[in-house]
């Protein structure tokens, strides 16, 4: 938020701000703010980047996100750990064809019913589990040998997921709209209330106050009314880019701690999701017959 200077941001929201006193308090006070505005502005905008950390919670706003629109979070799955998807359904082949082998031993010993569908639940949890545990680990690499180098295949991919979850943030999450927006929350309640509440002497009424974050309020919820608010704001914090640049400066370890929570809740469904799949298949194999004549007992 430093980034923004004050006086441009002032011209860019005092139009709106004042619009909104004009509409919540009327004319008058309107009239009476307009001389005086030009100059408040910037001091509070100043103040406010010093307290920034009090008025405005970057992890709630990505945390709300993710909570409000399930849809965010699988987005992001889905653009962030695409490669590390493919992997995952791609090695279940090799490590389904292996595991597989220890199928046939378990039936060839223990010809029963509940065989084939018990092995096969085992089969498609621990497939899935192996290839779920490649994808983060190791974090760091390991050198096998002097042969090959082992690490995860998304820690391998540090420079390229930084980028495209900076652009990702950007785009859905972490932009001027959901900032502004997550700045003017609350209304008279909010924190953005109780910062002009603490600047600003009382002789001002609350009702100013609560039109001014009403401005700001607005702002957020019509970018395209103010489109100039939303793209100095953009250019300036460059979100996108920010993001990116410190993902790719930590390490594989801190990276890995970072970003594989966003993924662990699905993990789980993923893995157990192999493990009913292996089931039914052991089920339909036993009914089929195709585990012999004993396999039905």
């Amino acid at each position: 938020f430093g980034r923004l200077d004050p006086q441009v941001l002032s011209q860019y929201l005092g139009p709106a701000i004042q619009d909104a006193v004009r509409r919540e308090s009327g004319d008058v006070w309107a009239k009476l703010l307009e001389p005086v505005l030009p100059f408040l502005l910037p001091l509070l905008v100043k103040h406010l980047q010093k307290e920034i950390d009090d008025v405005l919670d970057l992890d709630q706003i990505v945390l709300s996100a993710f909570v409000r629109d399930k849809e965010v979070l699988v987005d992001l799955f889905q653009k962030v750990g695409r490669v590390e998807l493919e992997f995952l359904v791609n090695s279940g082949f090799g490590f389904g064809f292996l595991l597989g082998l220890g199928q046939m031993l378990a039936w060839a010993r223990l010809p029963m019913a509940w065989t084939l569908p018990a092995a096969g639940a085992l089969v498609g949890w621990v497939t899935n589990a192996i290839a779920i545990k490649l994808l983060f680990e190791p974090a760091e690499p390991v050198n096998v040998a002097n042969v090959f180098v082992l690490q995860g295949l998304f820690e391998s991919r540090q420079i390229e997921v930084s980028d495209e979850f900076g652009q990702f943030m950007n785009e859905r999450v972490l932009n001027s709209r959901t900032l502004l927006q997550d700045l003017a929350s609350g209304e008279d309640h909010g924190d953005l209330y109780a910062f002009l509440r603490r600047h600003l002497p009382y002789p001002i009424p609350s009702h100013i106050l609560k039109a001014a974050v009403a401005g700001i309020a607005e702002i957020a919820d019509h970018p395209h009314r103010y489109p100039h608010v939303h793209k100095y704001v953009s250019e300036q914090l460059d979100i996108e880019k920010t993001l990116a640049r410190r993902l790719k400066r930590l390490s594989p370890t801190q990276f890995e701690d970072l970003l594989h929570p966003v993924f662990q809740e699905d993990e789980i469904t993923l893995i157990a999701t192999g493990g009913v799949l292996g089931l039914v298949a052991g089920a339909m194999q036993t009914q089929l017959g195709w585990g012999g004549a004993n396999a039905t007992r």
